[in-house]
């Protein structure tokens, strides 16, 4: 009889690394992703918002095939799907974690040249759970740093709780109809910059932000997902359904 031998999972992190993650509230995967399946990746988004029909669940007016973000793609396409389910991902999941990860969202976002970021704010005000396990997983897809609007950080700030958040104050520079928090000290924020395929993995505390892609024929395609660990549970309704990484 022909036994299958169960693969070891993944561990991409060294204790040293954990560690860090747990002081600062973020690690950096170095070239977690290859190129090979970035650039297949990038080329399977485009094809779906380029035809001519675009499918209900990635649907958006013309002028916005290229500039809105795609919501959830994994409840969809079995490609976005396997890249949430990324062995490097889900390994170094259960690291910081310390037991099996469920992921409950994912985002492609575009942020074409003079794209608007984000203002500072913590995930876990937009997707509350409980317990409290939430890690955002940020695969650049491209080269990122300030020119084309790369994360900044605030190292430690998700020891802080959950912060009050207020209205978008600089439209200029940050997207409308989003919130921020109140009262940081924005001195301290520090850039992420990474190279096509690197992965960055963050608490859901931890204040982060974005400015405009200030590049003239630069984007700041990436690919975004948020798990939890298994035992956890989401409040919001659209977020409920957990999808195994195995």
């Amino acid at each position: 009889m022909k036994v299958e031998k169960q693969l070891e999972r993944l561990k991409p992190f060294t204790s040293k690394e954990v560690e860090q993650y747990n002081e600062n509230g973020f690690v950096l995967i170095k070239n977690g992703c290859s190129h090979d399946l970035i650039d297949a990746f990038n080329s399977h988004i485009h094809s779906i918002r380029s035809a001519s029909e675009m499918p209900d669940w990635a649907a958006v007016k013309d002028e916005n095939r290229f500039k809105v973000r795609v919501f959830n793609p994994h409840l969809h396409d079995g490609f976005a799907l396997q890249m949430m389910k990324l062995p490097v991902v889900s390994g170094a999941l259960a690291q910081l974690m310390g037991d099996e990860a469920v992921g409950v969202q994912s985002m492609y976002f575009y942020k074409e040249p003079g794209a608007k970021g984000q203002a500072a704010h913590q995930d876990y005000f937009y997707i509350r759970n409980h317990p409290n396990t939430m890690v955002a997983g940020y695969i650049a897809m491209e080269d990122i740093d300030e020119e084309n609007g790369c994360l900044w950080v605030i190292p430690g700030s998700h020891k802080l709780g959950l912060l009050k958040h207020v209205a978008v104050k600089n439209k200029n520079e940050h997207e409308a109809g989003t919130d921020e928090t109140e009262g940081v000290d924005l001195s301290r924020e520090i850039p992420v910059k990474m190279k096509k395929g690197d992965i960055l993995f963050f608490h859901n505390l931890l204040i982060h932000s974005s400015t405009r892609n200030r590049s003239e024929n630069r984007w700041r395609k990436s690919y975004v997902c948020h798990y939890i660990r298994h035992d956890s549970e989401i409040e919001r309704d659209d977020l409920k359904k957990k999808i195994s990484l195995s």
